[in-house]
């Protein structure tokens, strides 16, 4: 099983190695910079199954890095949700496929809502429905799953998350997101309490 693992681990680490770094980048954190930091909307992500999962991980990170995100369920958007939507928001949705029909539906609708809302897009398909849709696309890679039916959602789960943390961190530069910001949004625990010492010296 050892020998299984180190090469699991070898397979999941070169397809983050392997996720495309384009100008892209660039845009899609201007795009959370602008519409966040400077006219003060929000970040509102989106995913469906384990793809929403990950989005749900970028909201929360962002959220304690001076960006306000909430996660949006596709599903609930269709009863009524949608209404979070408002002025200098901007989406995040995560389609590995880019064909996932709730996050394909949930574009089409907060146009219909709002026809000037623009979106970045996380998909393993650069050339589907939901890429086509949006304002910026960060491609994947779309790595080969290492689980051993390659259906499982695992190594494209991680470069997502990758992603979001590329997104988080080159934000926080932009944004000049200080130890004490992030001390006054992060008062529990132990990074509470790391974060606070780290203010006292």
């Amino acid at each position: 099983m050892i020998d299984s693992i180190k090469e699991i681990l070898q397979k999941e680490a070169e397809a983050v190695l392997n996720i495309p770094v384009t100008n892209a980048y660039a845009k899609a954190v201007e795009l959370i910079v602008d519409h966040v930091h400077r006219r003060k909307g929000k970040l509102v992500t989106s995913g469906m199954g384990k793809a929403g999962q990950i989005a749900m991980n970028i909201a929360t990170t962002f959220c304690s890095t001076g960006i306000p995100a909430v996660f949006l369920h596709p599903s609930e958007a269709q009863h009524g949700d949608l209404g979070i939507l408002q002025d200098n928001d901007l989406l995040l949705l995560i389609s590995n496929s880019g064909k996932t029909r709730e996050i394909v539906e949930l574009t089409q609708l907060a146009r219909n809502l709002d026809s000037s809302l623009q979106s970045i897009v996380i998909t393993g398909n650069p050339d589907s429905p939901l890429a086509a849709q949006a304002t910026v696309c960060l491609s994947t890679g779309s790595p080969n799953e290492v689980c051993v039916l390659g259906m499982t959602p695992t190594t494209s789960t991680t470069v997502m998350t990758v992603i979001g943390d590329i997104l988080v961190v080159e934000t926080m530069k932009q944004t000049g997101f200080t130890i004490e910001d992030y001390s006054k949004r992060h008062h529990g625990g132990y990074l509470g309490e790391k974060s606070r010492s780290l203010c006292e010296k």
